[in-house]
């Protein structure tokens, strides 16, 4: 609230002569009538050099003295101030006409309280200065609420400068208005760089123009897409490098119109440490591969053997029937093409194999599933015919493509096959089941085998890591099968067989069209 500053001509008209109090009636009664319209602060009229010649009854309530005491007291008694303050506060209403100030008086019974001061000069009718019309008014209340408030914004500066997440305030025409600590250390500006500035600046260049549509369409249609919710960004640091970081904004209405504030989160540590995971995962599953292909050696080395043995073979009778002086060209013929197929045959083995193992990069795309399935099957069923196992595959025509990466997706097939085929070692009936069935956006693979089976107490552990029912077995197998089927969104579990055995299905996304579902 203003305080208020008595008019010079109602002060002129009231005022005794110098050095005298009012005591006429007439005058009395026109200071009280004046005093009545300003109660809630305390009126005093003063001499030039401070003496008070008369109070209201604010006086009283601001000061706890009797007016009729503190006439002739000198009204710097009042401040705590000095009296030299006192005559440099009224030399300054001389000089301006008027004078105001905030500072602390004195009640006489609860101590000090800050009070807002006017000073008015009073002249007389010849020009001359004949007193000083001082306004008072109590201001203890606004001053506590200004300091609890400052104390406030003081606490929340500090928070704010050791919140580890940034935080940017901006109008609703994209302007910033506040610019914490930690986000001029994300961004590299100091707050009074940015402040007034749209907040595109914080953006790279293409996406400048996207922000400024969405805060006019947003304020037109009240359609939310980042507001009350987080996303994942690019932001631009004042050295022109750009950073992922996580946004989420809050909105708010004040008296000048809506703000909203932005809380980022840098992400470049976290990506970093989850491409470095994904590359310990991809060199884990590399080295799962290397090792399955080490527990099949002896029989890949005999799945080879077959095929050279029958090159070497055929290439020796050719030989011999070359060597005949009436050789027959169409038996030589036999046994040259004969050596070709078993060459093609080995070169098969050793390309799957080679694939297989290869570290590669990895890289998904939509890849037909049958011979997916039929290459991963040759691989993993190398000497199950003299183990006398039966392999079928049962193929849904509507699951054809899925979007995968290729050797991973082999590689769980690969385990879940080498498993199966343990499972049935010494079982009665040796089948081993592949199918495949379209579920909606996904494909489900199945491997079906009828050896020993699972206990319902095994199956909830199966896939954890280390956890194994093979004497010599890491239990990885398994583990790192659902990190794959995991990390191309498809899920893998296990169930007892209808009749005897077990079977595990995993689910890949479907393709459709060329781009995933």
């Amino acid at each position: 609230m203003a305080s208020f500053a008595p008019p010079n001509a109602m002060f002129a008209r009231l005022m005794p002569p110098i050095g005298t109090a009012p005591a006429d009636p007439d005058t009395r009664e026109a200071l009280g009538l004046f005093a009545t319209h300003v109660a809630d602060r305390a009126v005093l009229l003063t001499d030039p050099d401070g003496a008070i010649l008369f109070c209201n009854d604010g006086t009283e309530r601001l000061f706890g003295y009797d007016p009729q005491q503190l006439v002739g007291c000198d009204i710097a008694d009042l401040m705590p101030g000095n009296a030299r303050q006192a005559r440099r506060d009224r030399h300054q209403a001389i000089e301006a006409a008027t004078v105001r100030f905030e500072t602390r008086c004195l009640h006489v019974g609860r101590g000090p309280f800050d009070a807002d001061v006017t000073i008015t000069p009073i002249p007389g009718n010849d020009g001359r200065l004949r007193a000083f019309g001082y306004s008072i008014f109590d201001i203890s209340d606004r001053k506590a609420a200004e300091r609890r408030l400052a104390e406030s914004e003081a606490h929340m500066r500090s928070v704010l400068a050791t919140v580890p997440d940034a935080m940017v305030v901006i109008d609703d025409r994209g302007r910033i208005q506040s610019f914490s600590a930690a986000a001029e250390r994300l961004f590299g500006y100091r707050e009074a760089e940015v402040v007034g500035s749209n907040v595109a600046v914080l953006m790279p260049l293409d996406h400048r123009a996207r922000h400024n549509a969405y805060i006019s369409r947003y304020l037109r249609t009240g359609e939310q897409r980042i507001i009350g919710s987080g996303r994942i960004v690019v932001a631009r640091r004042k050295d022109g490098s750009e950073f992922p970081m996580e946004l989420s904004v809050g909105e708010a209405r004040s008296g000048s119109g809506r703000i909203f504030t932005g809380f980022i989160r840098d992400l470049s540590d976290q990506q970093r440490a989850e491409m470095r995971v994904r590359e310990l995962q991809d060199e884990l599953i590399h080295v799962s591969r290397l090792s399955a292909m080490g527990t099949m050696a002896s029989t890949l080395a005999h799945e080879l053997n077959q095929p050279l043995t029958a090159i070497a073979a055929y290439l020796e009778a050719a030989r011999r029937l070359v060597s005949q002086s009436a050789h027959d060209g169409t038996r030589v013929g036999e046994a040259m093409d004969a050596a070709g197929r078993e060459a093609l045959r080995a070169g098969q083995i050793v390309r799957r194999l080679r694939t297989f193992v290869a570290r590669g990069e990895n890289e998904r795309r939509v890849e037909p599933l049958a011979p997916l399935i039929e290459d991963a099957s040759r691989l993993a069923l190398t000497g199950a015919r003299e183990l006398g196992v039966r392999a079928f595959i049962r193929l849904d025509p509507a699951a054809d493509e899925v979007f995968a990466d290729r050797v991973q997706v082999q590689q769980v097939l690969v385990n879940l096959i080498r498993n199966a085929l343990d499972a049935m070692n010494g079982a009665e009936v040796t089948d081993l089941t592949i199918t495949t069935r379209r579920d909606g956006d996904s494909i489900r693979i199945s491997v079906i085998d009828t050896g020993s089976g699972l206990s319902s107490d095994r199956i909830p552990r199966l896939f954890e890591a280390f956890a194994t029912t093979k004497p010599d077995g890491l239990g990885l197998g398994l583990s790192i099968s659902r990190t794959i089927v995991e990390a191309h969104g498809g899920r893998i579990w296990a169930e007892a067989g209808v009749v005897s055995g077990s079977i595990f299905h995993f689910t890949l996304p479907a393709a459709r069209s060329g781009s995933l579902s």
